[in-house]
């Protein structure tokens, strides 16, 4: 694909500065020019797509822009809410279209497949330029994704007031590009149920502010939700009920909602600890099965791993992840590896039994069952991903091209880049949704979540990706996800308690630092971030509040020291 033309944008705006009055971008593009002329966009708007074989969903999303544009009606966060704007807008002129085509020698595919490519080769780079005169405005971009991502700005630029959708920021001149390649949300399913109407609102929401992966944590010790072909079976006993299972056209109809939304599906199938629930199934496949007191066997129950010693469970598991993957697009599988316990193994009959007859230790078959399984799946194209224990806990043989999730620390990433792994970021102590909201085990009024307190937007937003790395690690890191761990969550909370607080990752991996290549801070982007949750609302989320309205309506009147 040919990258001149946005190259050539990106050199003009290079040295841009972010102009105060823009408060509507999330998260903020590479380069940013504005002016401070009114413009008004025309009844009769309309998007001309001018891309040769243009696919279904790019047709599918200018349709979607268009209902936002029309329907979002957001007043701006002033006092009065745009009523002081009218006298400009008198004699606005008006945009009556936006050109969209791609540069010359890029290929218009649809936008699910361009999402789903490997990491490092999704073009997602658009550059749009809105003139103040009332001319044409143009996105343009390498691909059709790119084409994507530029109308998600393009709908946060303009503001509603009096039956009038305007911006007063026009000309507007932006090049944008992401600064890392992964940009995640993870959802835990299993410990609670959610259904796809839900899952799919939450994609929605990922694709306003760019987030281009859903990490889907689907099956855990207290279900199994998932509906595999091969092992009916493990839906049958391990869902809730057979009403709380997503069937295998569910998956593809996510999967397919997702792509077409620039979002790629990462299933992850934890193993071999967080399986319980399979030993409903397959009892003399999982170890300690429903011990008590759990607690000497789990971090939390029901207790049950899988015997990954056995032959037989090795390769039950290795069909298991392999016919899953198979049913997904995305050149990504992950397989868990967290917390396992080895008590749960000491006094395990079966287990011993077979450590002592091969005179493996119970490292040697972890590491034993983790090739068994990761080099199926990597005979089917598929690279894992783990947890950071497989690396810095059990010292793993693991591919090189397996990708690492640091979760424990944000301090352990130094050690998951020092053996060369590519890293996401997941720090607990600044991207778990779920902290400081009290314990969830019963009969302990005194507990607290164990990764207490509550993880702010904007001590998330703080979080630096390349702290105490060397200059020579900077690139093993992807980018990074916030997460939410659902022993406490549900359909009923989903939105607060994701959102806007995700949005602060979104912004650390898709802009890294300000236009001005100054750092990001929370006094600059917090009236953005209000902005961005009150289009939410508009749009029919349920967001958490971040302030009283009496601040979100007066910039920076709330800070500490104003």
């Amino acid at each position: 694909m040919a990258p001149s033309r946005y190259v050539g944008y990106l050199t003009l705006f290079a040295g841009c500065l972010l102009p105060s009055g823009v408060l509507a971008l999330w998260p903020v593009p590479t380069t940013l020019e504005t002016g401070i002329t009114a413009l008004k966009v025309s009844p009769s708007f309309y998007f001309d797509v001018q891309v040769e074989g243009a696919p279904a969903d790019l047709y599918e999303a200018v349709a979607q822009a268009q209902y936002y544009l029309e329907n979002d009606k957001l007043g701006r966060l002033v006092v009065g809410r745009g009523v002081n704007d009218t006298t400009l807008l008198a004699s606005a002129k008006t945009l009556s279209s936006l050109t969209l085509s791609l540069t010359s020698g890029a290929n218009a595919k649809p936008i699910a497949s361009e999402a789903v490519k490997p990491l490092g080769t999704r073009r997602e780079e658009y550059a749009l330029m809105i003139p103040a005169d009332g001319s044409t405005a143009t996105l343009t971009a390498n691909s059709t994704l790119g084409l994507y991502r530029g109308l998600t700005t393009f709908n946060q630029l303009f503001y509603y007031y009096g039956g009038v959708t305007y911006t007063l920021l026009a000309p507007v001149a932006i090049t944008d590009a992401p600064a890392y390649p992964f940009r995640g949300l993870g959802l835990d399913t299993s410990r609670n149920y959610y259904p796809v109407a839900d899952i799919l609102r939450t994609l929605d929401a990922m694709s306003w502010v760019k987030i281009n992966t859903f990490h889907w944590h689907i099956t855990d010790s207290q279900s199994f939700p998932l509906e595999v072909a091969q092992y009916p079976e493990l839906a049958m006993n391990g869902a809730y009920s057979a009403e709380e299972v997503y069937t295998e056209s569910d998956i593809q109809y996510i999967v397919q909602y997702a792509g077409s939304r620039g979002i790629d599906v990462l299933l992850e199938i934890d193993t071999p600890g967080h399986t319980a629930i399979i030993g409903t199934s397959y009892p003399d496949y999982v170890a300690c099965f429903g011990a008590t007191p759990w607690l000497q066997y789990t971090n939390e129950p029901p207790a049950g791993q899988l015997r990954f010693a056995l032959p037989e469970v090795m390769n039950f598991t290795a069909s298991l992840l392999v016919d899953i993957a198979k049913t997904l697009p995305s050149y990504y599988l992950s397989t868990g590896g967290d917390e396992v316990n080895t008590n749960c193994y000491a006094n395990d009959y079966a287990t011993q039994q077979q450590l002592n007859s091969t005179g493996m230790t119970l490292s040697d078959a972890l590491d034993v069952f983790m090739q068994t399984t990761h080099g199926a799946l990597m005979a089917e194209g598929k690279t894992p991903i783990v947890w950071e224990e497989m690396v810095l806990d059990w010292n793993i043989t693991l591919s090189n091209e397996t990708i690492v999730m640091v979760w424990i620390s944000s301090e352990n990433a130094v050690a998951v880049a020092e053996r060369g792994f590519r890293i996401i970021q997941v720090p607990s102590d600044y991207f778990y949704l779920d902290c400081g909201a009290g314990e969830s085990l019963g009969d302990y009024p005194s507990g607290n979540s164990w990764c207490d307190p509550f993880k702010s937007w904007s001590e998330a937003y703080t979080y630096d990706p390349l702290a105490n790395l060397t200059e020579a690690q900077y690139e093993l890191v992807l980018g990074g996800e916030q997460m939410l761990w659902s022993e406490q969550s549900g359909p009923e909370n989903l939105d607060p308690i994701v959102w806007p607080r995700a949005a602060s990752s979104a912004e650390i991996f898709w802009s890294s630092k300000q236009p001005t290549g100054a750092a990001l801070n929370v006094t600059e982007a917090l009236p953005r971030l209000q902005d961005m949750r009150y289009r939410m609302v508009q749009r029919g989320l349920d967001p958490i509040r971040l302030q009283p309205k009496w601040c979100a309506l007066r910039q920076n009147e709330c800070d500490l020291y104003a």
